[in-house]
């Protein structure tokens, strides 16, 4: 019986990949479980394995190409040849990207009865002028969400006019993420070259988008005087590296964020537009962004909170080197609560970094550079001093976060740097 092998569902909203490499070939002899396909799916390469055992009759796939979730990537076969049937596996989940506009927006769903949607996607449904018995349902049961509202009203042949007084702030329209198909011809000034759009830059490129269409970014500035705290880091960096890890002010920077997410908790959150809820998470799983050749990927250290600056030293190091030799799983990528970006290596101070959507704030360190600073003594009054400055900057999202609220959690960081004692005090 020939049966046809599909891209199985790859769990939390990715709904396609890029073909990486093939692994068999036409007439191998296949075991169920035997790694047929690697496939990268937003920020990780994900093996799968074959649901089959038999022999392989046809490959529809070659290294990069891009596949949505269902299209059949090869047949097997047991020597009786009869109907196609799909197969179904089950993968790792990952981290979820923005759901790609199906190809044909226009098909509607049953006529009969009332379209499942809750109260606020008809409400934003009729403030977008689009007709609900149009839009093929992404949520479960066959239920229409607002992002299934927002994407069918961004991919009509124009954009509906809209009452801008009468839109909830909490359900903006949200722009289509699409290339431009009116550009240039540039080759008419020059020799030009074309290079894909494709893997981890293409996946970055979808998570800014959407997060800069959905979420009005604040940010906040701050220095940090962490002469202190580098002098107790040069003390401990031997004993750290005999243990396998690296004391970079990174590790320091996930435990100070992780003391003030545990005082301010609304940014250790996610804003759930579509039942006007914000869910705040009561686990600290904090994101690292690391600068590969390939891009910038954002792997997660787990319970921050509950982890020494040693703990934290050794696994941070791991984590780096899977991350930049591409070895990372795709349980590494996801579940992050909060982001910290450290440009401080490439020699930059500030900075405005954009918030790893869905999460709330992210935290940005610059480049620490030795200053003049003015301080108070017993004798003259004041002095000025060398010392070390750290730039840090918190961007936050002010639809759940203000102004106020990022002063708040940028002191309880400042405080935590600048003083090493302060931030050993502060770990649970």
């Amino acid at each position: 019986m020939a049966r046809a092998f599909k891209l199985p569902d790859l769990g939390e909203g990715i709904h396609e990949g890029e073909v990486l490499s093939v692994l068999v070939a036409i007439g191998d002899d296949i075991t169920e479980g035997d790694l047929i396909l690697e496939v990268e799916t937003d920020k990780a390469a994900v093996e799968i394995p074959s649901p089959y055992t038999g022999k392989i009759l046809e490959i529809l796939v070659k290294p990069g190409d891009i596949v949505k979730v269902g299209d059949a990537l090869m047949t097997f076969s047991n020597g009786d040849e009869a109907e196609v049937i799909p197969a179904e596996i089950s993968v790792p989940s990952a981290n979820a990207l923005q759901t790609e506009p199906k190809e044909d927006i226009t098909k509607p769903i049953a006529d009969q009865g009332p379209v499942p949607a809750s109260p606020a996607t008809r409400r934003l449904a009729r403030e977008l002028d689009v007709d609900l018995r149009k839009i093929e349902p992404s949520g479960s049961g066959g239920r229409v969400t607002a992002e299934d509202v927002r994407r069918f009203a961004a991919q009509a042949v124009g954009p509906a006019p809209l009452n801008t007084e009468s839109i909830l702030p909490s359900a903006p329209p949200v722009a289509p993420v699409t290339m431009d198909a009116n550009l240039p011809n540039f080759s008419k000034w020059g020799t030009t070259e074309r290079v894909p759009f494709r893997s981890i830059r293409r996946a970055i490129g979808k998570q800014m988008s959407l997060a800069w269409s959905q979420i009005p970014h604040v940010t906040s500035q701050g220095s940090v005087d962490i002469t202190r705290l580098e002098e107790f880091r040069r003390r401990h960096i031997n004993d750290i590296e005999a243990k396998g890890g690296k004391l970079t002010l990174s590790v320091f920077a996930l435990k100070a964020a992780a003391t003030a997410l545990r005082a301010y908790p609304n940014f250790n959150a996610s804003l759930d537009l579509e039942n006007e809820e914000i869910i705040i998470k009561h686990y600290y799983h904090i994101g690292v962004a690391v600068d590969t050749a390939e891009g910038l990927i954002v792997p997660v250290i787990r319970d921050v909170d509950r982890k020494s600056i040693t703990e934290l030293a050794i696994e941070l190091n791991e984590l780096v080197q899977r991350t930049r030799a591409r070895k990372a799983s795709l349980d590494d990528m996801q579940g992050g609560t909060f982001t910290i970006t450290n440009i401080g290596p490439m020699g930059t101070g500030y900075f405005a970094p954009i918030i790893n959507y869905p999460q709330v704030a992210i935290m940005g360190l610059g480049a620490a550079k030795m200053q003049p600073v003015v301080i108070e003594n017993e004798t003259d009054g004041y002095e000025i001093v060398p010392r070390l400055i750290l730039p840090v900057v918190l961007t936050i999202d002010h639809r759940v976060l203000d102004g106020a609220d990022a002063s708040r959690f940028m002191q309880v960081v400042i405080d935590s740097l600048q003083d090493p004692d302060e931030l050993l005090m502060t770990m649970v």
